[in-house]
């Protein structure tokens, strides 16, 4: 039977959470040396090489899976510890606050994600470490062992994870009264309009979104060609938008009161972009895990198009 030592998972985590041995070192009040002597121990039981010895280090394949055992044997003592009213060393009068780590798309987590959180935050002494990273690249935080669970747009699970469905989406091309008023006057037809969206400014999240620029691929078959603003934060890029930077796609969360309110004019109505949104996490039996994804779950359903 594999088992592998408590310390050496410990600093296993160390190393890849502080980014280098030194940090590891210091982080768990050892010697680089030892460290580096604990990994390397880990690595000869197992014939195989964990860990990336790069600034930052970073796992390989097998340090992922490693690494993923190491943080969900974490979380299991963390939760009996709190079960029992004691803290890391035994002590009552300091019990543990389990962490848990998630990865979420910008959009989900400025709009409806901390309403779910707060959810369990209410019945729970929890901490969350919070991971934003677009939603095609959240399932890869799974993967590496970086996070227990993840909004994603992700529907195969990844392995050791189980997913469901937590809704759509709905996003809509709009833009300020200025905005059409300088760029798009004069276009008195939604196919003209949508024509000249080729060539307006446009706002991007960053340089890998493309909700904007696959949105108009379907609508005019080929990607725009206008001048792109960046604006790298979801409150931050609806405000850009908002204030005539240029045209985006915005969630409906952060665009139907503005569209009633006059202070948005959606582009081409009947025209969405929906973005089916995933909810993938551990296959493990963590009563925390649970309460985070019930929380989750019962959010996600209250702000996203559910299908029929």
């Amino acid at each position: 039977m594999l088992r592998l030592q408590r310390d050496h998972l410990e600093t296993l985590l160390a190393a890849v959470d502080h980014g280098t041995l030194d940090a590891a070192a210091r982080a768990l009040s050892i010697t680089p040396s030892a460290v580096s002597q604990r990994i390397k121990a880990m690595e000869q039981q197992l014939g195989r090489v964990l860990l990336q010895r790069t600034t930052p280090v970073a796992p390989t394949a097998d340090g992922e899976v490693v690494l993923r055992h190491a943080r969900q044997a974490r979380l299991l003592d963390d939760e009996t510890a709190r079960a029992l009213g004691v803290g890391p060393d035994g002590d009552a009068a300091l019990p543990v606050v389990p962490s848990v780590a998630l990865a979420v798309n910008a959009d989900s987590l400025g709009t409806w994600f901390l309403d779910a959180l707060a959810l369990v935050r209410a019945d729970t002494e929890v901490v969350f470490d919070l991971h934003r990273e677009d939603q095609d690249r959240t399932a890869e935080l799974l993967r590496a062992g970086t996070v227990m669970a993840a909004v994603t747009a992700e529907a195969d699970p990844v392995q050791g994870c189980s997913s469901v469905l937590l809704g759509v989406d709905r996003y809509r091309a709009v833009a300020s009264p200025a905005f059409v008023a300088r760029y798009l006057d004069g276009a008195d037809t939604e196919r003209r309009m949508t024509d000249r969206l080729d060539r307006v400014p446009l706002v991007d999240y960053d340089r890998d979104d493309d909700l904007q620029q696959g949105y108009l691929r379907r609508v005019l078959g080929h990607a725009p060609g206008g001048p792109r603003h960046f604006v790298p934060t979801s409150a931050d890029f609806a405000r850009a938008v908002t204030l005539g930077f240029g045209w985006g796609m915005l969630p409906e969360a952060q665009c139907l009161q503005g569209l009633r309110g006059g202070s948005l004019v959606e582009l081409t109505p009947g025209r969405r972009a929906d973005v089916a949104l995933w909810w993938q996490r551990w296959n493990l039996a963590s009563p925390l895990l649970e309460r985070v994804t019930d929380a989750v779950r019962t959010t996600a359903r209250e702000w996203l198009h559910q299908p029929a």
